[in-house]
């Protein structure tokens, strides 16, 4: 059987986001590229995120976000193991109060 050769990721979505100039605009773009259910997982996963760097407990999270414990488990390795970079943006909205 033949291996199955990745797929090669485009870039040209990332390089859109980066021409987004509102919050409006980038909650339309989202809108317009996503399906809803999309949208709010990646926002619950977001919103799981951040109260994990608040050392929030499973418990609060799934109450407060109706997220799963496997998701939470999920969220937090990303955080723990993956490039850094949601961690590192959690910080700077943090420091700027952008985040509660």
């Amino acid at each position: 059987m033949a291996r199955r050769v990745p797929k090669e990721r485009s870039l040209d979505m990332y390089k859109a986001v980066l021409h987004l100039k509102t919050l409006e605009e980038c909650c339309d773009f989202f809108e317009d590229i996503c399906a809803v259910t999309e949208l709010r997982s990646m926002e619950q996963r977001f919103k799981v995120a951040a109260m994990l760097k608040q050392d929030k407990v499973y418990t609060e999270i799934m109450e407060k976000t109706n997220a799963s414990s496997a998701t939470i488990s999920r969220v937090n390795r990303m955080l723990n193991t993956g490039t850094g970079c949601l961690s590192d943006i959690l910080d700077r909205m943090e420091e700027a109060g952008e985040i509660e």
